[in-house]
């Protein structure tokens, strides 16, 4: 089933969402439903985008070393160019 959702802008902010529709060649109740479900997904709330995003960076083996040897290094480099 589906819900009817009203949500009032001011004319400015109608006109600059629905140039960004219009851009991407589509409706505007399609751009704000794509946004909202980007916005939904994206949310830091979202546990299993965390776990995934932590289960990535544990395959990786980056380098590292202590913070005031790397900022040195980086320092020279700078002064190198």
């Amino acid at each position: 089933m589906s819900k009817r959702l009203q949500v009032l802008f001011d004319e400015e902010e109608y006109r600059e969402i629905q140039g960004c529709a219009r851009t991407q060649k589509m409706t505007v109740a399609e751009w704000v439903r794509q946004a909202l479900r980007k916005a939904r997904n994206d949310h830091p709330g979202n546990i299993d985008a965390k776990l995934r995003a932590i289960a990535e960076a544990s395959r990786h083996a980056f380098p590292t070393a202590d913070i005031d040897v790397m900022l040195q290094e980086i320092e020279s480099g700078r002064r190198i160019t």
